[in-house]
């Protein structure tokens, strides 16, 4: 079991490393946009590379983004039901739904994806609209995307086995809404106090 903590470690650094740094393709994407407005407004010139290229950052940021959120616990999930069990029932539940329905999805997207990239890049695929962007990086971005979080879904069923067996520390406690509002409260009047 060290082994595969080790290698889910290594899985969650890149994940947490590229998490992190796609972020700031937001911004990126912002300024884009909002230079585009202005050049636009003010020249009365743009171009549909402009508007491409903030997709392609918002794309980027989301496909890429989506193994971090995994690892942060932070992806989507109906508290209302799973606050309602044990936390040995939860781990149970997270680890099922992993293996269940994350991981096939994860694998047929990148079986169809490969071909699909792959196409793109050696047919070197544009943007139908003039003045557009080439296609395959984009495409890519939905390969690398679902890579990772294939890779993520790994790390996080051995953290869940190894949880479940004792082997490690729980590092997301479930905290239900209730409770993290009553902490946020808390924390919130210990600051006006100070």
């Amino acid at each position: 079991m060290a082994g595969l903590l080790a290698l889910s470690r290594a899985i969650d650094r890149i994940n947490e490393a590229i998490g992190k740094t796609v972020a700031w393709a937001i911004l990126l994407a912002i300024l884009v946009s909002a230079g585009n407005a202005v050049i636009r407004k003010a020249f009365n010139m743009s171009s549909n590379a402009w508007l491409e290229l903030q997709w392609y950052l918002f794309g980027a940021a989301f496909m890429l983004a989506a193994a971090y959120t995994l690892k942060q616990n932070e992806h989507i999930r109906i508290d209302i039901v799973y606050g309602m069990f044990s936390r040995r029932v939860q781990h149970w539940i997270d680890l099922l739904g992993h293996m269940l329905f994350l991981m096939p999805f994860v694998i047929l997207m990148i079986f169809y994806f490969i071909p699909y990239v792959s196409l793109s890049f050696r047919s070197g695929e544009m943007s139908s609209s003039a003045g557009g962007l080439i296609l395959w990086p984009a495409k890519a971005l939905l390969l690398m995307g679902f890579i990772q979080l294939g890779l993520q879904g790994i790390s996080e069923i051995i953290k869940k086995i190894a949880i479940m067996r004792g082997d490690m520390e729980d590092p997301t406690p479930f905290i239900s809404a209730h409770e993290q509002a009553e902490l946020e409260g808390k924390a919130l009047a210990d600051e006006v106090r100070s």
